[in-house]
């Protein structure tokens, strides 16, 4: 049983900082896409960024140099360092797994099979 447990969220004043984690359990297969997604009130919910097994990483547009993400394979966890921080950022944040991922499919919220519960991120 694949879960993804995300911690890290809270109220954050603008040009402040947050670290979301996503520890994964539960499943077995070595190449994979992780990517992490938000969804603000009454929007749809966007790809933020991704990195695939292979080391690689996507980011949105309107995230570029001020949000990080990486991976820990010891741990099974990956991050997301979030610099900079402007209102708009504010939403729920999820994680997500799913098969190998490129630079156009990453931000296919279809291409992922498990989610995690979300984390709230609010501007203070």
């Amino acid at each position: 049983h694949v879960q993804l447990v995300e911690s890290g969220g809270g109220s954050v004043q603008a040009g402040g900082s947050l670290r979301l984690s996503c520890a994964a359990s539960g499943y077995t297969y070595s190449s994979y896409c992780m990517g992490w997604f938000r969804q603000a009130p009454g929007k749809e919910r966007e790809g933020v960024a991704a990195i695939d097994s292979d080391g690689s990483t996507s980011y949105a547009d309107s995230v570029k140099g001020r949000f990080t993400i990486s991976l820990d394979n010891a741990k099974n966890t990956w991050y997301l360092q979030m610099n900079s921080l402007k209102p708009e950022d504010t939403a729920m944040y999820y994680c997500a797994r799913g098969g190998r991922c490129t630079s156009t499919s990453w931000k296919a919220t279809e291409k992922y099979s498990y989610w995690g519960q979300g984390t709230q991120v609010t501007d203070s």
